[in-house]
């Protein structure tokens, strides 16, 4: 990176920061879509009958 390259507002630690961020960004969304649950199984209606045989 040569120093036409850089914005003289922006010190090297603030972009490790921001590209920090962005790493993390990504990967919490990788771990939202990973542990997401497809509409289908949250809106299916599934009997449960166990609080009628008194609560075992």
């Amino acid at each position: 990176m040569g120093d036409g390259e850089r914005d003289p507002g922006e010190s090297r630690g603030e972009r490790i920061q921001a590209v920090e961020r962005e790493a993390a960004r990504r990967r919490l969304l990788a771990q939202a879509e990973a542990e997401r649950i497809p509409v289908e199984e949250t809106t299916r209606a599934v009997p449960d009958r166990r609080w009628r045989r008194g609560g075992r």
